[in-house]
């Protein structure tokens, strides 16, 4: 069982790290899905999308959950029915969960190059000029795009723009961690951001915080 890694975030949350060897049977035994995830597991094309499906169930297992327990929303948040927040990711051979009772998020990136094209729609890359070179300011951007992933999906509301509604406040690269604000409308949180780098994959991970 490759779970690659456990973090405790102080008393409030606890992320979970999968690293998906195993093939999609072996994933699937032990496993009992919803009728509705069976249905969406028979439905993915791709061999990877269907191991991190599954990939997740054995995380919540881990936790003492199963798919049963799981539920969501109209807008596609997931939710546990014992009322904890959950967040979930995975890219190509990670995946992860975030549990916690308070509101969550968590995302994981791959590092890559092209990052850089698409800056401009969810930050001002001006700001990053002053890295170091190249490959410094992948990294920060990975992580901003990650952070801002992670904050999307725990604000869970239709309209909300990367660029214009979810600020992530500067950091320095060794620190792994900054804070972050999503305003959309008459709504308004802050968050605590983490981050954490592994095997050429960045994990941003966000807790709603007290405003």
């Amino acid at each position: 069982m490759p779970l690659y890694k456990t973090i405790t975030v102080g008393n409030d949350a606890k992320v979970l790290i999968w690293k998906i060897e195993e093939s999609f049977g072996q994933l699937s035994s032990g496993i009992s899905l919803t009728k509705n995830c069976a249905a969406r597991v028979a439905n993915m094309k791709s061999d990877l999308h269907r191991r991190g499906f599954m990939s997740v169930r054995h995380l919540l297992a881990a936790e003492g959950y199963t798919d049963h327990d799981l539920f969501y929303d109209e807008n596609g948040k997931p939710h546990l029915k014992d009322g904890k927040c959950i967040s979930i990711t995975h890219s190509f051979i990670f995946s992860a969960i975030i549990i916690s009772d308070i509101e969550v998020g968590i995302d994981i990136e791959k590092q890559r190059s092209k990052i850089l094209k698409i800056a401009h729609k969810f930050t001002p890359i001006e700001e990053y000029r002053t890295l170091a070179n190249e490959d410094a300011i992948m990294r920060k951007l990975t992580m901003v795009w990650g952070a801002k992933e992670s904050l999307y999906k725990s604000f869970a509301t239709p309209g909300v723009s990367f660029l214009q509604h979810i600020y992530v406040e500067d950091f320095r690269l060794e620190n792994l961690q900054t804070t972050a604000q999503v305003g959309f409308e008459d709504a308004e949180e802050n968050y605590r951001v983490w981050f954490l780098e592994f095997e050429g994959f960045t994990c941003a991970y966000a807790l709603k915080a007290e405003n």
